[in-house]
């Protein structure tokens, strides 16, 4: 284990003990192996990356914040040590510019950073360094070295609590540094109301409100350039008392009222370490969850950091009165928690299955945040490409979430699926032609621009069978018929002479050249080549084997996925840590591995995951590297999912292939106190039998059934 991971270890234990038991409780204590650091740390190893990086570049990898947030936060209180980079903060740097209160690690938000500081001069920032800094679920804590001041953070859903020991008690200061973020900042807004309280705004794409208590008195609110990008505020404190400074922010995506009564609410008189401790006490609660036994140290760290990682997005966007600002720009209310919608192009694969297992009321009122939306707008939303809300939807659904608005939600999917101009692009021409063109481009690179059309088909078509779903639960055989048929549409975009996925022109004909090997953005394929994308039917699986020609031929294509070197000279963000031509450090082939259990050879899928489960997380230096970007949770939910054993392969339907667990023996607790074991028996890693509730299982798959009954799963090994 690293120095940093020791550390943190060390400290979290001590945090842990203090909230778990200061209070006379017994629960074991879970939040010890969470490392927050993990996924800060840069990538750049060649070997890993599959290229040398270019001068300049920082690998797309990890993107996570090591700051303090309770699962599923609206607030996520988070140092910055660079404006516009992933999630604001990256290990190697030297430099604090402040700690903002929203964060996701997508290159936006880190909204209303706030900067302790102590006789400035003309910038702000301070140097610090890794040895007097620590983090844990719930809290963060950091030594400013310029300023002198030991800063310690935690947070509530909706408020920030920041403690400010200033080692120099004369003209001690807070920079309100209102014109930053990382999305473009256009107004902001900061006032003193009395002695001790500030209120404002940052207006980016949406405006943020804030409620600020002290509990020391303002000699001074200075503001500076209120019109300009680097205008900024300085609070001048007084110098009558040598006690840490406290200050208790409120946040509000729809007014300072509603920012001061979530402050009242949450907060009110209660003290740093009472909101620090119940902070440990909910992510201990949820981390229980499920209790493993068996493995290494570091094989515990990451299981639980990655089940921690996978539990801060979406996030909370209504206040404690229910009011919220919808799609369109106007404050509603409800009696359900308003959500940001999930990152569907990512976490549907898994982590919205994995929220609806570990926190089903956030996963419902997910689902009716995003019916709000689609009342509103007329479309369930969707993230980025695709129309994957299909399958988180469905998903849930199909697994007894059902507490919303079942008929509605379903007609707007359906709306989703067929109407022009709408949730899905091209939806006319993959309906009329059953595939999406592509222009003919004489040399396409890796930023050309196109409709993505392979992948957009592949795609919609396991919507549309995620949807066929619903229908058919619901009794609506027509548009099950339909769109069951449609579901087979992945088949129009397989060449039999390279049988791999690949473009086609608007006159059916095959794009040439065509290089399988050279990865896009948006020709032909997101953010991936054909290789990439060419075992993708989950819904099909025995129709996709049918297509390569049988599971011989099917088996020798998926071994050249993992085997045909990466060229070095084929650089493109985001693809990037190969195995051979498969890319673990994106999400476009993340059921690759899995896929030899469907000719019978789950030993060769075993070892795949394996060697990823060991040797791309934690990685690095000091071990806090992550493979690729965690997009909002989704790598690390491939993680979590894949060491219990449990894989989500078909995220839509109701099963779950098993797989060898890294430990010995899981523990999954559910609501209404049903347990689901399971069990590794034997030495090896290579699969032999699955036992469920002591009967030889039929296959690979397990039912949801277990989770909601309980029971026990035995995977034996040779």
């Amino acid at each position: 284990m690293n120095s940093q991971a020791k550390k943190t270890l060390i400290f979290t234990m001590i945090l842990s003990f203090i909230a778990l038991f200061g209070r006379g409780q017994t629960k074991q204590n879970y939040i010890q192996y969470v490392n927050p650091f993990i996924g800060t740390a840069p990538l750049t190893d060649p070997k890993i990356l599959g290229y040398e990086l270019p001068t300049g570049w920082r690998s797309w990898a990890g993107l996570t914040f090591p700051g303090a947030s309770l699962p599923n936060a609206m607030v996520q209180l988070s140092p910055i040590t660079e404006y516009g980079s992933g999630a604001g903060y990256e290990y190697e740097d030297t430099v604090i510019y402040g700690f903002t209160h929203t964060n996701k690690g997508h290159w936006n938000l880190c909204n209303i950073p706030i900067l302790p500081i102590s006789n400035p001069d003309d910038s702000f920032g301070s140097k610090f360094t890794h040895k007097r800094e620590q983090a844990a679920p719930g809290f963060y804590q950091v030594f400013l070295d310029d300023y002198q001041v030991d800063v310690k953070l935690t947070t509530t859903l909706r408020c920030g609590y920041h403690s400010y020991d200033y080692k120099n008690t004369m003209n001690r200061q807070i920079l309100f540094d209102l014109a930053k973020a990382n999305n473009r900042v256009s107004a902001w807004q900061i006032d003193q109301i009395d002695s001790r309280t500030l209120q404002g705004y940052q207006q980016t794409g949406e405006r943020i409100y804030f409620y600020a208590v002290l509990n020391t008195d303002i000699k001074k609110l200075q503001k500076n350039q209120t019109e300009k990008s680097k205008g900024f505020a300085l609070v001048h404190l007084t110098n009558e008392s040598k006690a840490p400074v406290e200050l208790k922010i409120g946040l509000s995506f729809v007014s300072m009222e509603n920012a001061k009564q979530n402050l009242l609410q949450e907060i009110g008189n209660k003290s740093f370490v009472e909101i620090q401790e119940e902070a440990s006490r909910q992510w201990n609660e949820i981390l229980s969850s499920i209790e493993v036994t068996g493995g290494t140290k570091k094989q515990k760290e990451m299981f639980y950091s990655s089940l921690y990682r996978s539990l801060l997005w979406p996030a909370l966007r209504s206040d404690v009165n229910g009011e919220f600002t919808d799609a369109k720009g106007n404050v509603d209310k409800a009696d359900f928690n308003y959500y940001t919608e999930p990152s569907l192009w990512d976490t549907y694969r898994n982590k919205d299955v994995l929220l609806g297992l570990l926190a089903p009321q956030v996963a419902l009122d997910v689902i009716k945040s995003m019916k709000d939306v689609g009342d509103k707008t007329g479309f369930i939303p969707t993230f980025f490409h695709g129309d994957h809300g299909a399958s988180s939807i469905v998903g849930a659904y199909l697994r007894g979430i059902n507490d919303f608005d079942v008929q509605g939600t379903y007609k707007l999917l359906l709306r989703n699926a067929n109407a022009s101009n709408g949730a899905r692009p091209y939806v006319d021409e993959y309906i009329q032609k059953g595939y999406i063109s592509d222009p003919d481009i004489a040399n396409p690179h890796v930023e050309t621009k196109g409709k993505a059309g392979v992948s957009k088909t592949l795609e919609y078509a396991y919507d549309d069978y995620s949807l066929a779903q619903m229908a058919k639960k619901l009794g609506d055989e027509v548009n099950y018929k339909r769109l069951i048929a449609r579901s087979k549409n992945y088949r129009n975009v397989f060449d039999p002479t390279t049988k791999l996925m690949r473009g086609r022109l608007d006159n059916g004909d095959w794009i040439t050249p065509f290089n399988p090997q050279y990865p896009y953005y948006e020709y032909m394929y997101r953010e991936a080549n054909a290789w990439q994308v060419s075992f993708f039917a989950p819904h099909d699986m025995e129709g996709l084997i049918e297509l390569y020609g049988g599971k011989k031929a099917f088996e020798s294509k998926l071994d050249s996925l993992f085997t045909i070197p990466w060229n070095p000279t084929y650089i493109a963000r985001n693809v990037e840590t190969m195995i051979g031509q498969y890319c673990h450090g994106n999400q476009p082939d993340h059921e690759a591995p899995f896929a030899y259990y469907f000719i019978e050879k789950p030993e060769k899928s075993q070892r795949i995951i394996d060697y990823i489960l060991n040797n791309l997380y934690g990685i690095g230096d000091e071990g806090l590297a992550l493979c690729g970007m965690d997009d909002a949770g989704e790598m690390s939910s491939w993680y979590v999912l894949s060491a219990l054993g449990l894989y989500t392969y078909s995220a839509t339907d109701p099963t779950y292939l098993v797989t060898v667990p890294l430990f010995d023996k899981v523990k999954w607790h559910r609501m209404g106190g049903k347990e689901l074991t399971i069990i590794k028996a034997g030495e090896g890693r290579a699969l032999k039998n699955i036992i469920v509730n002591d009967k030889p299982n039929k296959g690979y798959f397990v039912s949801h059934d277990l989770f909601l009954k309980g029971g026990e799963i035995r995977v034996e090994t040779k």
